[in-house]
Formats: structure tokens, sequence, C-alpha cells
């Protein structure tokens, strides 16, 4: 999941930011309006969080803009103006998918990302399957032939994305640009060892199969 955080105040950014990071999201960082705006026309994010009182260009004007768009981001609105009329405001005159009052609970700010990742088109089956290995996003959990696998967040997004991909292959800079944030050098080792380290979990390095100049692939 590609999430943007359009925050002006640099520590909650950077303390959102890692929150979701270590939930394997891939998460950017934009600091006025006008650079979410761009940021936004130029990568597919699943999510945009906008905080609505930002410089240069309020994340109002932001929401409006972004509503225009064929396909645009599930927009959270985090902000300080949590009055119902605020929240109905931002619901419904700026077209909002949530909003979120601060200051609030970080548990509750993931829940609700995953849930308006969810609302998505592209959305795939709660449970995925291939070959011995099963997949429950909602539970959050993956087993392989009935055995429950101790993963991190990040080989559990992995794995995801293999089984969404049903046996094709998925390129390592889709999944790059998917799991890992813009600051990531894609010619680093980063999915690499995660995919090795996942290979080992799944008991079968065979399961997951390296297809030169293609990407990785679930194998039957």
């Amino acid at each position: 999941m590609r999430v943007l955080v359009a925050e002006d105040h640099r520590v909650l950014a950077r303390t959102i930011a890692t929150g979701l990071r270590r939930e394997a999201m891939a998460v950017d960082i934009a600091r006025t309006g006008d650079a979410a705006e761009r940021m936004c026309l130029l990568t597919a994010y699943d999510v945009l969080i906008l905080d609505r009182d930002l410089p240069v260009m309020s994340g109002d004007e932001v929401c409006r803009r972004l509503r225009e768009l064929t396909d645009p981001p599930r927009i959270l609105l985090l902000t300080a103006a949590g009055e119902v009329t605020d929240r109905v405001y931002g619901l419904t005159a700026l077209g909002a998918d949530d909003y979120l009052p601060k200051p609030f609970d970080f548990a509750e700010l993931v829940a609700r990302v995953r849930a308006l990742s969810r609302r998505t088109p592209a959305v795939s089956s709660p449970v995925l399957r291939h070959g011995g290995v099963t997949l429950d996003q909602a539970r959050h959990e993956a087993t392989v032939e009935g055995r429950l696998l101790d993963l991190t967040p990040k080989e559990f997004a992995v794995l995801h994305l293999l089984l969404e991909a049903g046996g094709a292959p998925v390129p390592h800079d889709v999944i790059v640009r998917t799991l890992w944030d813009e600051n990531l050098d894609p010619r680093t080792s980063a999915v690499r060892a995660t995919v090795s380290r996942l290979r080992g979990k799944l008991g079968d390095p065979g399961l997951i199969s390296a297809d030169t100049g293609r990407g990785y692939r679930l194998c039957d």
C-alpha cells in the first residue's frame, strides 16, 4: 500500500510515516498543499492523509482539486478541527473519504488507512490462495500447508503482492514502488533480502522463483 502524508508539522509527519512504515506501508511526505497535489498527480497513492491547515495551498483546496481526478486517492482528513460541523463539511462539501480529528490514537489511524485501502476498486479477495499458501487479509495471517507463518509486516506485504499476481512474475521495480517509499534506492538489496527471508519461512526455497529480468513469482 502506498500512502502520502501531507502534514507541515515535521515531527508529526515523521512520526506518522515511521509508524506506517512499520506496518509495511510505503510512505512519502509532503509539507505543503501544492507539493501534495503535485505528488498525487505523479504517483498513484492508495491513501492520502491530509492536514487541512497546510501552507501555500490549503488541505481543503487540495481535497477539492483531487476530487476532480478520474481516479483520486482515498483521502483521510487529519485535523485539529474536530467539531461535528467540521466533520460534516469535510465529508460532504470537500468530498473526503474519512475524517480523524487531532489528537488521535495511532492504532485508529492505521485501522482507518487500511479500511480506506480496502474500498478501492482493485481490492482483491480477503483470502488469497496459491498452491499450499494461504493469506487471510482480515486476520492478517498467512499459512503454508496449514502451518501458521511468523512474518514481519514487510514479508507479509511481499507475499500478499505475489499472491495477488496469481503465479505471474512481479517485477522488482513494481515491488519497490508498491511496498517501499521514494527514499529507497532501487539498486539496494532490500527486496532480495526480504524475499530470501520469506523463502526460509515458507520452508521451501522453490516456492518463490526469481525469473531473470522479469521479477519474482510464486510456483505451483
